[in-house]
């Protein structure tokens, strides 16, 4: 394929960025899930609008928002700044950040519905048996639900590796530091006579995902299978 260094750098990176954003979101997502699927509280309602959010806010207006609490001016980024020494925007942590943000209503949604298709009346009952809360979290609901927490995984992770207008707008297209495949492609569609590299990562982008989606699937049905026998 047609790419330079910079190229495999953006797909190292969009790599890097969609694997760390999927596992750090992903105790979180089941976390939320769990609450919106099995918990009737004051505030529900605005928790599941502020999940889903992203998925109807324009990309751009969620990055603008990432830069305005997490950029070096902002209280959030400017309170990481200077107690930790963290920066994220226009690093590629902010990168993963970014991505997270925008994957999260999808791996939710995802581990909701798997939530709800399991009957409280299996956890009720293991509760009676003598286990804890968290024995049967562990050992009843998160087995049954592991299909629906995996194609949540997947979608975040796809989101993750596909997500571009929160990521440019909050850390930019920096080669090799934060330019991922979605932005590489966009800088090469503004250089004549790149079609070539834009052909190449647009093919690498279309095999990460139908991968993505294959292991996915093949996954699931061990998954499923395991917990059936």
């Amino acid at each position: 394929m047609s790419l330079d260094a910079a190229a495999w750098a953006a797909v190292a990176l969009s790599l890097r960025v969609a694997l760390v954003a999927t596992l750090l979101g992903l105790p979180i997502a089941i976390a939320v899930a769990w609450l919106l699927a099995r918990k009737q509280f004051w505030g529900r309602g605005l928790l599941n609008g502020l999940v889903h959010l992203p998925l109807v806010l324009p990309p751009v207006v969620t990055g603008y928002l990432l830069l305005l609490a997490f950029g070096t001016q902002g209280p959030i980024g400017g309170f990481l700044r200077d107690t930790f020494g963290i920066t994220l925007a226009f690093r590629w942590t902010g990168a993963v950040l970014a991505a997270a943000i925008m994957a999260f209503p999808l791996t939710v949604r995802a581990i909701r519905l798997g939530f709800e298709a399991v009957p409280p009346g299996l956890e009720d009952a293991a509760a009676t048996l003598g286990a804890s809360r968290a024995r049967v979290f562990l050992t009843v609901t998160l087995p049954l639900i592991a299909p629906a927490v995996l194609a949540g995984a997947v979608l975040g992770f796809a989101k993750s590796l596909g997500e571009f207008g929160a990521t440019i707008t909050f850390v930019a297209a920096i080669p090799g530091q934060t330019q991922t495949i979605p932005s590489a492609i966009y800088a090469l569609l503004q250089v004549p006579g790149q079609d070539g590299a834009v052909v190449s990562l647009v093919v690498i982008s279309i095999v990460l995902a139908m991968g993505t989606l294959a292991l996915a699937e093949w996954l699931s049905r061990r998954m499923t299978a395991r917990i059936a026998g």
